[in-house]
């Protein structure tokens, strides 16, 4: 019984494998009726895994790599920030709680906009001050001209010697003291009346409510407040904070070993990623001289003037410019090869051999070129299409 078993596995294992090859005989054969049978190339793997040589090399075209004549460039990423010389807080002139608010974040304010309403108790002790010193000051009035009338007084009387002089003196002193009270009393109705203004109250109307207004025009970038929340008179965070945004910063973090790159008062290209066809110029300001030890940066401050484009925030790319020309090769950008963060060309070394060489693109240029700034020079030969000969290798 065992070994009928065995006979028939083994006559349907004989009868598997050539069913088997004779389907592939039969599908072989109508591909290369159909005139769709792959021409095969054959790749001999070399010691060094950047060399590589194939049987048929005249299937794959070779570009010359060209020459371009320009200043080294140096692409970093930057972000949009306000010109913090042009921000300007707007604190709240009294403490109390918010009654109104009459602009918002994000806004477009004018000078003397209105922008929020405070119902404060410090109006109350401010006019009561006020007031006080509003009736000093008419005591003071009225006692100055009452020592004036007995100053004239005494002096006539002692002219025709019906006084002393002592009495004369006393009276000429307290006309003095009228004089210097009533200057002090004018003094304090002075400052409670500026008290009252800078707490944004009309000395002869007054109220429990104080407006506050724009010292500037701008864009509001910072919000603090809401309605019916409290505020401290002159105490940060402030209500708002309004921006003029027509002149802005762009940050860049620059690394260490390209700083020799950047300079103080030159100018860099500024490209939107949000507009990509519009260029910008913007010059260097600062390079400020801390490092950050993580990602061995610097920070670099470009001033750029605001077409009405840029908004806080936005991403944008700076190239820096090179003062000495540089030569450079350009190649098809198909016969660069984007491989594991590092980009590749595949040069011909002779009897079907080609070389795998590391190479470092730049910009994109006409008709479909890109510049290499190493690896290969002007003049050397690339196939150009890496990405045809990377599938033929690794089949």
């Amino acid at each position: 019984m065992n070994r009928l078993l065995l006979v028939e596995v083994t006559l349907c294992s004989v009868f598997g494998l050539f069913v088997t090859g004779c389907e592939r005989k039969v599908k072989a054969q109508d591909n290369l009726m159909a005139g769709t049978a792959p021409v095969s190339t054959n790749v001999e793997p070399d010691m060094d895994a950047n060399n590589f040589k194939v049987d048929h090399p005249e299937r794959f075209s070779l570009a010359t790599a060209g020459e371009r004549t320009a200043a080294p460039e140096l692409n970093v990423t930057g972000v949009v920030s306000p010109d913090v010389s042009r921000q300007v807080p707007v604190p709240s002139l009294a403490t109390g709680r918010i009654q109104e608010i009459d602009a918002r974040l994000g806004d477009e304010v004018k000078k003397g906009q209105l922008l929020f309403k405070v119902r404060s108790s410090d109006i109350a002790g401010a006019y009561s001050d006020y007031r006080k010193a509003v009736k000093n000051e008419q005591l003071a009035v009225d006692n100055e001209r009452l020592a004036k009338i007995q100053l004239d007084r005494a002096k006539l009387l002692f002219e025709d010697g019906a006084i002393p002089k002592s009495a004369f003196e006393i009276a000429e002193n307290a006309e003095i003291g009228g004089q210097t009270a009533l200057e002090n009393a004018r003094v304090d109705t002075e400052t409670t009346t500026e008290h009252l203004r800078l707490l944004g109250s009309d000395p002869d109307h007054p109220s429990g409510i104080v407006e506050v207004y724009a010292s500037v025009s701008g864009v509001i970038t910072d919000q603090q407040i809401t309605n019916a929340s409290g505020v401290q008179a002159l105490t940060p965070p402030n209500p708002f904070t309004i921006s003029d945004v027509s002149h802005v910063w762009i940050v860049c973090d620059v690394y260490e070993n390209n700083m020799a790159q950047v300079h103080i008062g030159e100018y860099a290209d500024i490209h939107l990623a949000a507009f990509p066809n519009r260029a910008l110029k913007g010059r260097i300001s600062n390079i400020l001289p801390i490092i950050d030890p993580t990602i061995r940066t610097a920070k670099v401050r470009l001033e750029v003037e605001n077409p009405g484009l840029m908004r806080l925030g936005m991403f944008v790319t700076a190239t820096f410019h090179g003062e000495t020309l540089e030569k450079h090769a350009t190649v098809p950008a198909t016969a660069i090869l984007h491989l594991h963060d590092r980009e590749w060309v595949y040069t011909p070394t002779g009897s079907g051999s080609f070389r795998r060489a590391e190479v470092v693109g730049a910009n994109m240029l006409p008709n479909n070129m890109q510049e290499v700034t190493s690896g290969i020079s002007p003049g050397e030969q690339v196939i150009a299409n890496a990405l045809v000969f990377q599938n033929t290798v690794e089949q």
